[in-house]
């Protein structure tokens, strides 16, 4: 159980410090555009990643790798492969983990999108996500107090 919080502080140290580095960088980079600037660096970059991201064929190949990924981990973790059971409630945890990531993903953005397609602000698409998404950890919670699905 110790261990269990000693990670959980630091993963959350390490969140709050990436994302004060963050805010500094946007900070000291909000500068007003001029006309004869030319583009730079991260605009090309989102831009190039924009256009990679709305191809079909991208969406299909990560969704094909996702599920083989999932797949071949959650065989690996109930198959007779010769893994100790150690290694083998190890590799099912984190099929369980990547799943609720998905999962949990998709309520984001889902919910980004609706906001943004209802004429909202990144801002409240973030906020709608970010609270979507915590209702989907409140939940799982519930779920662990009630029924104990984790460990």
């Amino acid at each position: 159980m110790v261990s269990l919080t000693l990670l959980s502080t630091a993963v959350m140290g390490l969140l709050v410090v990436a994302t004060f580095v963050a805010v500094a960088r946007i900070g000291g980079q909000r500068v007003a555009p001029s006309a004869d600037e030319p583009d730079d660096r991260y605009a090309a970059v989102t831009e190039t990643l924009s256009e990679i991201v709305r191809t079909p064929a991208v969406w299909s190949v990560a969704f094909v790798a996702i599920a083989l990924g999932v797949g071949s981990v959650v065989i690996l973790a109930v198959g007779n492969f010769g893994f100790t059971e150690a290694v083998s409630g190890s590799l099912l945890s984190v099929a369980y983990a990547a799943v609720g990531l998905l999962v949990t993903g998709f309520v984001f953005l889902g919910t980004y999108f609706s906001a943004r397609g209802r004429g909202l602000g990144n801002a409240h698409g973030v906020a709608a996500g970010s609270f979507a998404a915590g209702l989907v950890f409140l939940v799982l919670i519930a779920v662990q107090l009630l029924v104990g699905v984790i460990g």
